[in-house]
């Protein structure tokens, strides 16, 4: 089915049946032209797994934006079933904004030990996959710098340098930030780049342009079932969403952990980085400046 007719005539079904507005029907169409575009065209004949891979894309925005992507894109499935272009509507894989939003998923470190435990078996194989390389690439990027699934897959080929541990990333709003490369994550991109030709514009080519960001969701939730983690536990944006919560957990001050994340707002890097009730007792506990003046009383 292809995308642009699905989303004409939903639109002038809307115009003509449901009477909206100009400005109605100029939203409905930027998010669904967006979503399509975000999903190579695969809008209309998308299932509930591909619509997880826009929900997860649109974990830094507001309530209100996510509330009103979900319900142009519920009413354009219900006008494919109405009309009978669809036989299911995939919609309830959509977010439903409630009046608090909700933290995001995240991962234990133990979980995070076996997705580096699966890459490490499959490099541990005689010849090496460079496939198997790209992956660790990926992962290694992903957990340890917290990139955007679309900053991470049109990374640049030469954007990490084996002796530089940062770079420099232009972001949402055109905004730049230092971001840090650990030494593990500059070994894992100098062994999969050396499979990469000198000629491709990205670190991550596939085709004339890069990986989407539903082949990097796919690989992300394969590697999960292969470590034994239930695949809908996983996103690339959840493994960002780990990097900031370990980092916190560690002791990283919030206001360094906003820059590497690239929020405009502190309070998004808030929800970001939740930490559970017994870090948040043992730090009052051990560093509140209070606990030795009442050890000497005691």
């Amino acid at each position: 089915m292809n995308d642009a007719a699905a989303i004409d005539r939903f639109l002038e079904m809307m115009a003509a049946q449901a009477g909206a507005a100009a400005n109605t029907l100029a939203a409905y169409r930027r998010d669904l032209s967006l979503a399509s575009a975000t999903l190579e065209g695969g809008l209309a004949d998308a299932d509930g797994a591909a619509l997880a891979t826009l929900a997860d894309g649109w974990a830094d925005l507001s309530k209100a934006t996510v509330a009103r992507k979900a319900a142009a894109l519920r009413r354009f499935f219900g006008h494919l079933v109405d009309e009978g272009d669809r036989a299911d509507d995939p919609s309830p894989a959509l977010p439903r904004p409630g009046a608090r939003r909700p933290l995001p998923r995240t991962l234990d470190h133990h979980d995070v030990e076996r997705l580096f435990a699966a890459i490490a078996a499959r490099l541990d194989r005689d010849p090496v996959i460079p496939t198997d390389l790209r992956l660790s690439a990926l992962f290694e990027l992903l957990y340890g710098s917290g990139l955007r699934a679309t900053e991470l897959v049109s990374l640049p080929r030469g954007a990490i340098h084996p002796d530089r541990p940062f770079l420099i990333l232009k972001g949402k709003g055109g905004r730049e930030r230092l971001v840090p490369i650990s030494d593990p994550a500059r070994a894992a991109v100098a062994a999969w780049r050396a499979h990469v030709p000198a000629d491709r514009a990205f670190l991550f080519p596939s085709g004339a342009t890069h990986i989407s960001r539903v082949r990097l969701f796919q690989l992300v939730r394969a590697l999960a079932a292969e470590a034994g983690i239930a695949p809908e536990r996983i996103s690339p944006h959840v493994l960002r969403h780990a990097f900031a919560t370990h980092l916190l957990e560690g002791g990283a001050d919030l206001r360094a952990l906003q820059t590497m994340l690239g929020h405009a707002d502190i309070a998004t890097t808030e929800i970001y980085t939740h930490v559970d009730s017994r870090r948040l007792v043992e730090l009052v506990n051990e560093r509140h400046p209070l606990v030795d003046a009442l050890r000497k009383r005691a």
